[in-house]
């Protein structure tokens, strides 16, 4: 698959069995690139990134679904039981993050751009979210975004002890997709797109 093959076939999946196309070697390998090698201003690197599997990523669904029962209407928590499940059913979960003391490092080195850090280190962790998720396509996996921060961030960052630094940006479920992805719908491109190309 070439990269523009990725892009154009890339596509939200939520059904997704608990198989995987690839050795755990080749995942390790495909998301330890993307983590190195998606950019980032000044080159400060503050995305983190944590891959579940296995009981690992049952657990998240199952802590997501406990956080959620306490906030969620009645009526609607078996809707939200069924789309919880679906998640969990997937092979694996890739949780992404920013470190927060990278990108303080970043503002006392460069304190004139310090309205700037927090924005860019989002858009390089959305960079990286797209990049894994395209990788991710291209060796046969499905995947969606979820975003069940800052609902679950306190007990992700206790379950995994990771550092209070790392802040929970997303939540990617990836597993061998079941069905075929819907038909896209696009905007007219030249509705957003426009050239001003100059010899």
């Amino acid at each position: 698959m070439t990269l523009s093959d990725a892009i154009c076939s890339r596509r939200t999946y939520y059904a997704l069995s608990n198989e995987t196309p690839v050795s755990t070697e080749k995942l390790k390998e495909i998301v330890e690139l993307a983590v190195k090698h998606t950019p980032s201003a000044f080159n400060m690197q503050s995305a983190r990134v944590i891959v579940l599997a296995g009981k690992s990523h049952e657990q998240l669904w199952d802590l997501t679904l406990t956080a959620l029962k306490q906030i969620i209407p009645d009526k609607q928590i078996k809707a939200t039981t069924d789309k919880i499940n679906a998640f969990k059913m997937a092979y694996g979960t890739i949780l992404f993050f920013d470190d927060n003391h990278v990108i303080k490092k970043m503002i006392s080195d460069y304190p004139l751009y310090e309205k700037q850090f927090y924005t860019w280190a989002m858009q390089a962790n959305g960079m990286l979210q797209s990049n894994l998720w395209m990788l991710l396509e291209d060796v046969g996996f499905g995947a969606s975004l979820q975003h069940y921060n800052p609902l679950i961030d306190s007990a992700v960052q206790k379950t995994w002890n990771l550092p209070k630094s790392w802040q929970l940006i997303a939540q990617m479920p990836f597993g061998i997709p079941l069905h075929k992805a819907d038909a896209k719908t696009f905007t007219p491109i030249k509705e957003r797109v426009k050239f001003y190309l100059t010899d």
